[in-house]
């Protein structure tokens, strides 16, 4: 087998000293069973398919629809909806307190001021919060904010959080583009990776669409619909949200959002102005919940079991 795989090559040199171009064979090479490699990568109609170069700037987890909330580099397993409720009102507050003492125009969006709708709060079975912001201040954001490491402390000082303001680099492209990143910029709680998706709203076709304000993620809106802003309050917080907050609600999510008053395992109580969580769905979360802090105990065992045996002499 040796002697014939030195003959193969032996001749395919021959050739090349003869002059002209080397052999087509010889550019594939030779695997080590004597036989011809085959060309790297898919071959569709004789030609090599190239692979798609991955643009995507922010990163999550994945695997589920829940791993999609979270920023994989501080991702350290799912918050329990206590954890969450408790991150996300933090956050909002840190944001928008942020926002306000830096004189960074932005307001609240999708289901988020859906919250804010029925009763000045978040939703509780939602799993990220939505802020917008116009295409000027998102400049602003990457040319003098980005990276920025924000320390809160609560008003009543018993909570302190510190937060990342990143911003995409990909916030020139204005438009879809290949989709992976519509998402123009992120705030983040780096203890846990749970964020605030924030997205730019920019004029991109005056010519023909004067007047229309879009996202990367094709939500578009007629200037008159955000402008003049509404003053109002979020989770306690000064906050802004767009004039006609109900035509932009109804068009996203349909009249039903603000009429159907049993939601994604929970009902509205009108005497408390709150969503609840119904009996079955409490039920539901709770063995989710036991199921997942059965599997980070088992991760915990495991890992120790590993340095405990990597310690043996």
């Amino acid at each position: 087998m040796r002697l014939s795989i030195c003959a193969v090559a032996f001749a395919l040199l021959s050739k090349c000293l003869a002059g002209g171009p080397p052999p087509k064979e010889m550019l594939l090479g030779l695997g080590r069973d004597g036989k011809l490699k085959k060309p790297p990568g898919p071959v569709v109609d004789g030609k090599e398919k190239l692979k798609r170069p991955n643009t995507k700037y922010f990163h999550e987890p994945g695997g589920s629809a829940m791993l999609s909330h979270y920023d994989r580099r501080y991702f350290h397993g799912i918050a329990s909806d206590e954890e969450r409720t408790d991150t996300q009102s933090h956050m909002i507050r840190a944001y928008l307190t942020f926002f306000r003492e830096k004189k960074l125009d932005t307001w609240i969006a999708h289901g988020t001021l859906l919250g804010w709708w029925w009763n000045g709060r978040r939703l509780p079975w939602d799993f990220d919060l939505d802020t917008q912001v116009t295409g000027r201040t998102l400049l602003r954001l990457g040319r003098e904010f980005n990276h920025t490491r924000y320390k809160y402390t609560s008003p009543d000082s018993s909570v302190r959080r510190e937060y990342l303001l990143d911003v995409n680099p990909w916030i020139h492209q204005r438009i879809r583009g290949d989709g992976m990143n519509v998402i123009d910029a992120r705030w983040i709680d780096v203890r846990n990776g749970l964020y605030i998706d924030i997205t730019g709203l920019s004029e991109t076709q005056p010519d023909t669409h004067p007047g229309i304000w879009t996202c990367k993620n094709n939500h578009r809106y007629h200037m008159d619909e955000l402008y003049p802003m509404r003053e109002t309050v979020f989770e306690g917080m000064f906050a802004k949200v767009p004039y006609a907050y109900d035509k932009i609600l109804t068009d996203e999510y349909r009249e039903g959002a603000l009429v159907n008053t049993e939601h994604n395992g929970h009902f509205w109580d009108p005497r408390q102005r709150e969503w609840i969580k119904s009996p079955d769905r409490a039920r539901q979360d709770q063995k989710a919940q036991a199921a997942r802090d059965r599997e980070a105990k088992k991760k915990v065992q495991e890992r120790k079991r590993m340095e405990w045996e990597a310690s043996w002499p």
